[in-house]
């Protein structure tokens, strides 16, 4: 049986221990709550340490409201008093973003390191052992989700056992928990939705994984019990609506329910038109809560433009998200972002962009274009990318010697970028950097580095959201010479 915390964990305590010149003050605020006769004065201390930061500065907030901006010291530490605290699920955001549990007089300090973020991180002091339980719970499923596909061969009855099987073993683990701990009825209530959510969500992604095998028809009919689950769905749950298990359940179950609407018409497509305005249409008549309706529409809104390739379907999804979505600050966001998008769909011009070339000599995006293109992007941050999709571009240029393949980097320090490209052996003839990269991001929606562009001498548009490691892109490369 796992424990609680793991042995990184207990090194990272002894690590926060020595780091005594925080504690008289979480030590005060204990004190002078225990002094009140409800024994909570409705504060909290949160601080730590946050080692490899990536920004000065930690945003402390709930549900999608920022709390307060806190800034790191010399020492990469943080120390925050949390006002009026209503016990349940706040966040912490340094570059990636992380739930944790606070309840009243908690004095929560945490250790993480950005470079392995979640295999890090782990609290200590009061509240710590509610926060190092959910953070193992999250763990656990993420060790599940690597096993996954395997699980997708099995019949629905023996995904069914498997996942009933780790579903006791979590709750074995919690009963075990609460062996040792007073734990409030809010925790609790988080805690199992932990477990059930993180497991529902399981369930949900072998009936999509199933549901996207129609196409080969070696799909199988799923039984209504295997569905029973469904029945103890909440969907507005305001206690959960920003915690990551219930938020990402939600999602794949509101997928299955789209597929149903549209099974008929076309095949199982996430990106797809189709499936994105039945799973908007679904999420605005199913989910009671405001706040977590508004969220959810962002974030399918969000997934939709950055893959979407139909500037009239982008039109309409941006008219039917702006007719649910009651949130101004959304609203603004994806309209900058369908803009962008639009912007990038089959027939328009690729924007213009300054580039540096190794040369260290600024020339526009135009001006590289000599014959169709083939545009994608890389950082000298992640070596085994950078090296395979090089690589990759080498294939398709010797098959394809009527496209060119323009290499453009998304870092922002030049004399990284040019000593990489020498070292790498890679071809300079070819090899940019973004003079600008904040424009370019915006203006290209770059949202992953696997990302490519496909576009004509002039700079036409042919496919602005392609991938160079998809197998299709060399159909796509082929019909495009053929026309």
């Amino acid at each position: 049986m796992k424990t609680f915390i793991f042995v990184s964990r207990i090194e990272n305590t002894l690590h926060l221990i020595r780091k005594i010149l925080l504690l008289p003050l979480i030590v005060l605020c204990t004190f002078s709550c225990k002094k009140n006769s409800s024994n909570a004065c409705g504060t909290a201390w949160i601080g730590g340490e946050i080692v490899n930061p990536k920004k000065d500065f930690i945003l402390i907030g709930r549900s999608r409201k920022i709390i307060d901006t806190v800034k790191l010291d010399e020492n990469n530490f943080f120390l925050y008093k949390l006002e009026h605290v209503d016990p349940g699920i706040y966040f912490i955001s340094h570059y990636e973003y992380q739930a944790i549990y606070v309840e009243p007089d908690d004095s929560l300090m945490l250790r993480v390191n950005t470079l392995e973020f979640d295999e890090s991180l782990s609290f200590t002091g009061k509240g710590s052992h509610r926060n190092n339980f959910l953070m193992d719970l999250f763990l656990l499923n993420e060790e599940v989700d690597d096993s996954l596909p395997k699980y997708y061969t099995l019949t629905p009855e023996d995904f069914e056992s498997k996942i009933d099987s780790i579903k006791d073993s979590r709750y074995e683990l919690f009963d075990e928990y609460l062996e040792s701990k007073n734990a409030s009825r809010g925790f609790k209530e988080v805690a199992e939705a932990g477990i059930n959510y993180g497991l529902y969500a399981k369930k949900e992604l072998y009936v999509s994984a199933n549901s996207r095998k129609k196409v080969y028809n070696e799909n199988i009919e799923i039984p209504e019990s295997f569905l029973g689950f469904r029945k103890e769905v909440e969907y507005g749950n305001e206690h959960l609506r920003s915690y990551y298990p219930y938020y990402r359940f939600l999602a794949y179950h509101l997928d299955n329910l789209a597929y149903d609407e549209y099974k008929t018409k076309g095949n199982y497509n996430r990106n797809g038109f189709l499936h994105n305005y039945h799973k908007n249409i679904l999420i605005d008549s199913l989910i009671s809560n405001d706040s977590l309706r508004n969220s959810l529409l962002r974030t399918n809104a969000h997934r939709y433009f950055v893959n979407a390739e139909d500037e009239s379907n982008e039109r309409v999804i941006l008219g039917q998200f702006n007719k649910f979505s009651t949130h101004e600050a959304d609203k603004k966001e994806i309209a900058l972002l369908a803009e962008a998008t639009i912007k990038l769909t089959p027939g328009h011009t690729i924007p213009n962009l300054m580039l540096l070339t190794t040369d260290n000599t600024v020339k526009d995006l135009h001006s590289t274009l000599n014959k169709p293109s083939v545009i994608y992007f890389w950082s000298e941050k992640s070596v085994k990318h950078h090296r395979k999709i090089h690589t990759r571009a080498r294939e398709l240029q010797a098959k394809y010697p009527e496209f060119d393949f323009i290499a453009i980097n998304i870092d922002t320090h030049f004399k990284k970028w040019l000593k990489t490209v020498k070292n790498s052996g890679y071809s300079e003839i070819n090899e940019y950097q973004f003079e600008n990269f904040d424009e370019a991001e915006m203006k290209l929606v770059i949202n992953s580095v696997n990302k490519a562009m496909i576009v004509d001498k002039k700079g036409k548009i042919l496919d602005g959201n392609t991938y160079i490691f998809d197998m299709g892109i060399e159909n796509q490369l082929l019909s495009y010479l053929n026309k």
